[in-house]
């Protein structure tokens, strides 16, 4: 397999730390190594490749950017590196690790407490704990204040009921953040419900065309009774799981520069030595303008990402400024692999090379996390000060 050395048309490098550009390279040759001689099979399958957790947890990806606890305490800047590198092996194996440490570690590490952090975060850390992140339901995606799942405290416990969907590492997590609207308050908490808890389940949802190399997952909540101590005593209303979307888009923003490097380079090195008409279409002009277009929107989307993450390690990143960098890169990635499929022709279409895999996980990511529509109006809202929402 040809080396990959990424793409930085704009001296990017430069802008880094020694410790961020040795994040990148580490995990950058473990998805060369260890990821993309698989993630083929793993897709085809429709199989999370678990046996490689015990790996990312010792090069330290879980919780990267947080400190103590056994995390490893990067910048934003290093964390959105790592998400870039899995993501360009595929978008299953960066989600996994994402919910693993924005939605599941962070809210336990920001909302928890101190006796909850000391139970979770280090096991997690380690990746002896699988986590996972409750929040949309089946009729509740883009508007998840209208969430149907209630908890009613009961003597010491809390009782659960409703239902979860589209729930990554579902299956196979060992705890899971769940929210629910507390009675009769009516208020939004936080609850961590682990595996085996009488009343909790979480059937695998099959037949997906697209994440297939990652688990995603009903939860479904019955008479679920969970410790009162198992309540996220930090937090309460849409506050509590929107911070942990709003960390989990940031890492997204990055992971689809990882997309986009791998279908250009890809899309690059088959025009080069695919010849039509006596020599190869790399040389044709409508080639050269996908490839011209390709690298622009990579190193725009490079600079956005970047900026951000400066923004984020200063305290000063906003919610819409994730939201346009989410929207902007996860657009692009789309629209790259669609343009590199094309370069490849009816190539494309098979499981030999990426694009079309990449093209498939990326329709999924332009929805989940907020869809490209719900970016749209969080930055109207932004610029006019009026909510399209209601």
């Amino acid at each position: 397999m040809r080396e990959f050395r990424g793409v930085d048309f704009y001296q990017i490098d430069a802008l880094l730390s020694e410790e961020e550009r040795m994040v990148r390279d580490t995990v950058r040759e473990f998805v060369s190594d260890r990821v993309m001689p698989i993630i083929e099979e793993c897709f085809r399958e429709g199989r999370f490749p678990t046996h490689l957790v015990p790996a990312m947890a010792e090069l330290g990806l879980f919780g990267a950017n947080l400190k103590g606890y056994g995390c490893a305490g990067l910048s934003s800047v290093g964390y959105g590196l790592i998400l870039q590198e899995l993501e360009r092996g595929d978008s299953g194996v960066r989600s996994a690790v994402s919910v693993q440490g924005s939605l599941c570690m962070w809210p336990i590490f920001t909302y928890g407490s101190e006796a909850q952090k000391e139970r979770w975060l280090p096991r997690m850390a380690r990746g002896e704990v699988i986590g996972c992140f409750g929040l949309t339901e089946p009729d509740h995606g883009s508007d998840p204040g209208g969430m149907e799942t209630r908890a009613v405290r009961k003597g010491d416990r809390y009782v659960i009921n409703g239902t979860k969907r589209w729930i990554t590492n579902g299956t196979i997590a060992d705890l899971a953040v769940v929210w629910a609207k507390l009675q009769p308050e009516n208020k939004i908490r936080g609850f961590l419900v682990e595996k085996g808890t009488p009343g909790f389940s979480a059937p695998e949802i099959p037949r997906k065309w697209s994440l297939r190399a990652s688990v995603t997952s009903d939860l479904i909540l019955e008479d679920c009774e969970v410790p009162a101590g198992n309540l996220l005593p930090g937090v309460e209303g849409l506050k509590g799981p929107l911070g942990c979307l709003n960390n989990a888009r940031f890492g997204i923003a990055w992971g689809a520069i990882g997309s986009m490097m791998a279908t250009y380079e890809e899309a690059v090195e088959y025009a080069k030595h695919r010849v039509q008409f006596d020599r190869p279409i790399a040389g044709f002009q409508l080639t050269q303008a996908k490839f011209a277009d390709m690298l622009t929107e990579i190193t725009k989307a490079q600079l956005l990402a970047l900026r951000l993450g400066r923004l984020k390690d200063a305290g000063q990143a906003t919610p819409a400024q994730v939201s346009l960098a989410k929207r902007n890169n996860v657009y692009w990635a789309l629209e790259m692999a669609r343009m590199g499929r094309q370069v490849l022709g009816a190539s494309g279409i098979t499981d030999e090379y990426q694009a079309g895999r990449h093209m498939a996980n990326i329709e999924s990511v332009i929805t989940y996390e907020g869809t490209h529509e719900i970016h749209t109006l969080v930055l109207g809202q932004e610029i006019t000060g009026l909510s399209a929402f209601k």
